[in-house]
C-alpha cells in the first residue's frame, strides 16, 4: 500500500473515532454544536464521513470531547524503511538494487569490469544521475567522450544516446539513480579543458 493509499485509509476512520467517542461522552450533536459553534449538519457529516476532516474542524471538536487527538488522529503506520541489496550480474557488471522494487527514481550500485568492446550506445525514456564511487569512468553521451573520476558527478537525459563503462584496465564503481521521466539534460563533469585532455579507454 503507498503513503497516499495509506494516509486516505487513515482519514477514513477519523468520522467512527469521533462519533465513538461523542457518544462514550454521553454528548449529543446538539450540546457539541453550541460548545463548538459548528453547526450541526457540519458535525452530522463530519461523522458520517461525508465531510472531509480538517484541523479548522477538528481542534475544536477535539477539545470539546476532551479526548487526546492522536485517539482521533493516529498517524499512519509507516512501513519498515530497510531495503534488501539484491545483486545480479551481466554483462561484466554487478548490480547491487538500494532501493524498493516500487516508485522513482531506482537507485543502484554498480561495478564495471574492463572490457576490449567498443562502446555501444543505446537510448530510451528516462533520465540518470551516476556518482562515482571509485576508479575512473568513461562516458559517451551524445558528442560527449569524458571521463569522471572519484566524487565526480554525472546527470543526463537517457533520450540522448549514451554508454558508459570503465575507462582503462580497472574496475569502476557507481552510484546510480534512475528515473522513468526524462528532463533536460545537464552534465557536470570536469571542464570543457579537462575533458579534451582526458585519456580514452
Amino acid at each position: 500500500m503507498s503513503t497516499s493509499q495509506r494516509i486516505e485509509t487513515e482519514l477514513s476512520q477519523i468520522a467512527p473515532r469521533l462519533r465513538s467517542a461523542r457518544r462514550k461522552k454521553n454528548i449529543t450533536l446538539e450540546q457539541l454544536a453550541h460548545t463548538t459553534g459548528i453547526s450541526k449538519s457540519t458535525l452530522s457529516r463530519l461523522e458520517s464521513g461525508q465531510r472531509r476532516p480538517s484541523l479548522e474542524l477538528l481542534l475544536p471538536v477535539v477539545a470539546a470531547l476532551d479526548v487526546p487527538f492522536d485517539q482521533i488522529v493516529a498517524p499512519p503506520r509507516t512501513q519498515d524503511p530497510r531495503v534488501t541489496p539484491k545483486t545480479t550480474r551481466a554483462d561484466g557488471r554487478t548490480f547491487t538494487r538500494l532501493s524498493g522494487k516500487s516508485g522513482e527514481p531506482q537507485a543502484f550500485k554498480i561495478t564495471i569490469l574492463p572490457t576490449e568492446r567498443e562502446p555501444v550506445v543505446r537510448s530510451h525514456s528516462g533520465y540518470e544521475w551516476i556518482y562515482v564511487l571509485d576508479g575512473r569512468l568513461r562516458l559517451v553521451l551524445g558528442e560527449h567522450d569524458i571521463v569522471l573520476g572519484a566524487g565526480e558527478v554525472a546527470e543526463f537525459d537517457t533520450a540522448n544516446p549514451h554508454w558508459f563503462g570503465c575507462a582503462g584496465s580497472d574496475p569502476v564503481e557507481i552510484l546510480s539513480l534512475f528515473g522513468a521521466h526524462g528532463e533536460r539534460m545537464h552534465v557536470r563533469a570536469r571542464t570543457a579543458a579537462k575533458r579534451a585532455q582526458s585519456p580514452r579507454a
